[in-house]
């Protein structure tokens, strides 16, 4: 039997069903801000001395090492977030539940707006190095880079928490994004470190 739209706008039902994965345009975006992000994190921490990596502006800051550590920790969690949500049952609130929070990603990440606190897992200890953070970070950025050129996976359709409310939950997707422009975010801390005043000369 078929059911007429008139019967389906009463029951409040959609008429189709909005598509999953992810089109040709938001894969380009995907992928655009990764390759960005990679370039810019590497070249931030190009050049690095010892010294450079492990001073800090206050005590309660963090240097440049640290920011640095964080963001590997912190994209680890991202590809765990996505690996956890494409291993669910599908949110048939997705839509709702995820609307509007790509564009807020966004609008506040890459270009530092607003203060958070590292949850605790991600707190950087500063005992990673240089060459440690680099190897661990080119290791996971080729699986997620991957990842973005090559899934046909209906992304949007699953979610995961995440520990900040404006946030929760991200669909798999808005985790994608949230990886590199989270890195963006945190060169920029590094920048302001180098910026700061008695950050070495080398």
């Amino acid at each position: 039997m078929k059911i007429g739209v008139m019967a389906l706008l009463a029951a409040g039902l959609p008429l189709w069903a909005a598509d999953a994965q992810m089109t040709a345009a938001e894969r380009a975006k995907a992928v655009k801000y990764l390759a960005d992000s990679h370039a810019e994190f590497l070249a931030a921490i190009d050049g690095v001395s010892d010294a450079q990596w492990k001073w800090k502006p206050a005590p309660e800051r963090w240097s440049v090492g640290e920011c640095a550590e964080h963001i590997v920790k912190a994209e680890a969690g991202m590809w765990e977030k996505i690996q956890g949500a494409l291993a669910s049952p599908v949110n048939a609130n997705w839509e709702t539940a995820t609307k509007g929070k790509t564009e807020i990603i966004e609008m506040v990440m890459a270009p530092r707006l607003g203060k958070a606190t590292a949850p605790e897992p991600l707190v950087p200890t500063g005992e990673m190095t240089k060459a440690d953070v680099k190897a661990r970070f080119e290791k996971q950025r080729a699986v997620l880079e991957k990842f973005a050129k090559e899934t046909d996976a209906g992304l949007k359709e699953h979610t995961a928490e995440h520990p900040f409310p404006m946030f929760n939950p991200l669909n798999a997707y808005q985790w994608m994004i949230y990886a590199p422009l989270h890195t963006m975010r945190h060169d920029k801390q590094i920048a302001e470190v180098k910026a700061t005043a008695g950050y070495p000369d080398k």
